[in-house]
C-alpha cells in the first residue's frame, strides 16, 4: 500500500492505496474536490458537512444514473438494475415464507 496526501475543499487527507488503484483514486478525488467547490461557491450551503453531504449525493446520483454497457443490459441504468435485483428479491421472500409455513 501506498501512502497518498491528496486535498479536498482545502483540506488535507492521506490516504492508503495500492499503485495500481492510485489513478482512479485520484481522479475520485479531482472529481469529488470540484463537485464541493462548486456547491460551496453558490453560497447556499454554509457548512463543510453539508458540503460533502450534497457532493456524496450527487456522486451517488451519477452513479446510480450509469448506463450498463453494450450486451444483454445495455442501456440498463444502474439504478434501475439495482430495483429490479430488489423487486426479484422480494418476490422470493415471498414465496419462500410461503413454503415456510408447509413445513
Amino acid at each position: 500500500m501506498e501512502r497518498v496526501d491528496v486535498s479536498i475543499l482545502g483540506r488535507e487527507y492521506s490516504l492508503a492505496c495500492s499503485a495500481e488503484e492510485k489513478p482512479t483514486l485520484m481522479a475520485a478525488v479531482r472529481h469529488v474536490d470540484q463537485l464541493m467547490l462548486r456547491i460551496q461557491g453558490t453560497g447556499k450551503v454554509s457548512s463543510n458537512e453539508r458540503i460533502a453531504v450534497m457532493a456524496a449525493l450527487q456522486v451517488a446520483g451519477e452513479l446510480l444514473a450509469m448506463k450498463a454497457p453494450d450486451g444483454p443490459l445495455g442501456g440498463l441504468a444502474v439504478g434501475d438494475f439495482k430495483r429490479r435485483i430488489e423487486d426479484m428479491n422480494a418476490v422470493l421472500d415471498d414465496a419462500l415464507s410461503g413454503q415456510e409455513k408447509l413445513l
